[in-house]
C-alpha cells in the first residue's frame, strides 16, 4: 500500500535524520496532516545498535522534534534484533519489527491516524516491514522518497533549507574528520566517492547517518552540547565513527514560532 490519493492523518516515523524529516515535509506539501511522531530507541544502556531497521545514533535528541515541530512524540524501545532477515517479512516474535507494531498500535488507538510515513528510499527490506506492520493495523504506508535518484534528492533537501549534520560514518572515503560536517559541505565529496566506489549519496547503503538540526518546518533550531566522537570499528578501509551528545538546547526562531506547522510548510520553497 503506497498510494495516497486522499489526505491522511499521518503518524511519521522519525529518527532525527534527513530522510524521515524530509518525508514529513513532502507529506505536508501534499496536504496530509501529521498527527503524531513515532520513534524507537535502543534499550537502556545502549547508545548505538547495528539495527537493520532503525537509526539509533543520536537517539537522545529526537525528543527535540516534539517542540520543534509542535507534534506529540510517541516513543518505545527496541531490541534491535532481526530474528528473520528474509527480504519479505513474516510476523515473528521478538523481532525488532514487532517493537514497531506495538508502538504504532498504541499511536493508532490514541490518535485515530490513518497512515504511516517513512523515509525509505531504496531499502526494500525496510519498506516491506513497514508495509506489513501497516497491513496488520489497517493503515496506509506512505514513502514519499521511494526510489528517488539520490543525488538530486540530497540536493533538493539542501536547497529546501535543511541543515543536515553528519553524525555517523561507515564507508570507504569517509572518516572521523567528516563527523559534524553538514551535507551542503560534503555533497561534492559524496559525488566524488560515488564515481570512485559507487557510494550512495543519500547514505542508503549505511555509509553515513545524519541529524537535521534546522529546517523550514522547525520553530526552534537544535543546538548540540557535549559532543563526543566514538570509534565503533577501527577498520583500515572503512572505519566506523559516530557522535554522541550530552545535551541539547532549542533555540527559538523569531517570526517562525508563531506560525503553525502547515503554514511553515506552505511558505517553505514557495
Amino acid at each position: 500500500m503506497n498510494g495516497h490519493e486522499n489526505p491522511h492523518k499521518i503518524v511519521a516515523l522519525v529518527s532525527g535524520g534527513k530522510d524521515s524529516t524530509f518525508s514529513i515535509y513532502k507529506c505536508l506539501k501534499k496536504g496530509h496532516k501529521i498527527v503524531a511522531l513515532a520513534h524507537l530507541t535502543p534499550v537502556e544502556g545502549q547508545e548505538e545498535m547495528d539495527s537493520y531497521m532503525y537509526q539509533t545514533v543520536g537517539h537522545n535528541v529526537v525528543k527535540s522534534l516534539e517542540t520543534a515541530l509542535g507534534i506529540k512524540l510517541y516513543q518505545g524501545s527496541t531490541s534491535g534484533v532481526a530474528v528473520t532477515q528474509d527480504l519479505s517479512y513474516t510476523d515473528t516474535p521478538n523481532d525488532e519489527v514487532e517493537d514497531l507494531y506495538h508502538l504504532l498500535s498504541r499511536v493508532k488507538s490514541e490518535t485515530g491516524c490513518t497512515a504511516v510515513c517513512s523515509g525509505a528510499i531504496f531499502s526494500t527490506y525496510q519498506k516491506n516491514r513497514v508495509e506489513r506492520v501497516c497491513e496488520r493495523l489497517g493503515l496506509v504506508s506512505i514513502a514519499p522518497l521511494w526510489q528517488r535518484d539520490q543525488d538530486p534528492l540530497l540536493a533538493e533537501m539542501i536547497e529546501s533549507g535543511f541543515t543536515i549534520r553528519i553524525i555517523k560514518v561507515a564507508s570507504i572515503g569517509l572518516g572521523r574528520d567528516h563527523l559534524g560536517s553538514t551535507a551542503d559541505q560534503l555533497i561534492g565529496h559524496f559525488r566524488g566517492i560515488n564515481k570512485k566506489f559507487g557510494f550512495n549519496v543519500c547514505g542508503e547503503g549505511g555509509e553515513y547517518e545524519s541529524l537535521v538540526t534546522d529546517c523550514p518546518l522547525f520553530s526552534h533550531r537544535l543546538v548540540l552540547g557535549g559532543v563526543q566522537q566514538v570509534c565503533h570499528s577501527a577498520d583500515d578501509m572503512a572505519p566506523v565513527w559516530y557522535e554522541t551528545f550530552e545535551s541539547f538546547e532549542l533555540e527559538e526562531k523569531h517570526g517562525v514560532k508563531e506560525m503553525g506547522l502547515v503554514e511553515r510548510a506552505a511558505v517553505a520553497g514557495s
